[in-house]
């Protein structure tokens, strides 16, 4: 895990050996703020990029400011499934020049929802970086479940795989909370910089929210999302941010 200047977009990346799909999290640079953009409802990915593009456009910001995408698809994928979108993915961020030597710098989240779950994997959200003298930091981490992040299957570090009881549902959130406090410490961010905590999981949480998460001495605004991880076996993904404003779009960017 290392951190990577990324003068073009005005943010640094936390990028992992071996992760080609997202880096794990952004910070805006001196100079710039993170802004986010959501949409009323969650369009196919392909219309997204557009999206992204006429947005960008429309602010006088270069593509390379992009720095976050938030993606909903309809179900979790098998391994293979989901190294197969990856690459489809990616392959749009390459033609933007933002991913070589497979060095990808925007971050990313990508759930299943339980219930509204799009028919093809399609955009939510989106962040970019935006001109500032704003000194408090913006940054969002993406998200991470309860397994290692790398090149391997997932399946092979699942914590607790199968085990949705409480105490399993406690191992997991503990392993993520380590895995995001890793990203934060490396930005040189802590937990007291960090203004939302989305949750993504089908399961009962229940009291783990403060028993695990209030713990970390966050006050940021919890939200718990009813949707599942992109794949199978997993149960749990979470990720943090902080931006200065959330934008919704009304259909034009």
């Amino acid at each position: 895990m290392r951190v990577v200047e990324f003068d073009a977009g005005g943010y640094r990346f936390v990028h992992v050996q071996g992760v080609f799909q997202f880096s794990s999290g952004v910070l805006a640079d001196r100079g710039y703020e993170v802004e986010r953009v959501r949409l009323p409802a969650p369009v196919p990915l392909a219309d997204g990029f557009r999206l992204v593009e006429k947005r960008l456009a429309a602010v006088g910001r270069p593509i390379a400011a992009l720095c976050a995408m938030e993606l909903r698809s309809p179900a979790p994928f098998s391994e293979r499934g989901f190294v197969d979108f990856n690459r489809r993915y990616v392959g749009q961020l390459a033609e933007w020049g933002l991913v070589r030597d497979y060095v990808n710098p925007v971050a990313r989240t990508n759930v299943c929802p339980v219930r509204g779950a799009p028919a093809v994997p399609s955009l939510h959200s989106f962040a970019y970086t935006a001109r500032s003298t704003r000194r408090s930091p913006t940054f969002v981490l993406a998200g991470s479940s309860e397994a290692d992040q790398g090149p391997a299957e997932y399946r092979d570090s699942i914590v607790r795989r199968g085990d949705v009881s409480t105490d399993g549902m406690r191992e997991k959130l503990a392993c993520i909370l380590t895995e995001q406090e890793k990203r934060l410490r490396i930005l040189g961010l802590g937990w007291a910089d960090v203004g939302c905590a989305r949750l993504y999981t089908a399961h009962d949480l229940g009291p783990l929210i403060r028993e695990c998460l209030f713990r970390t001495g966050t006050a940021a605004e919890v939200t718990w999302i009813d949707a599942r991880p992109p794949v199978q076996d997993l149960d749990l993904e979470m990720d943090n941010s902080s931006v200065a404003r959330e934008v919704v779009l009304d259909g034009e960017a």
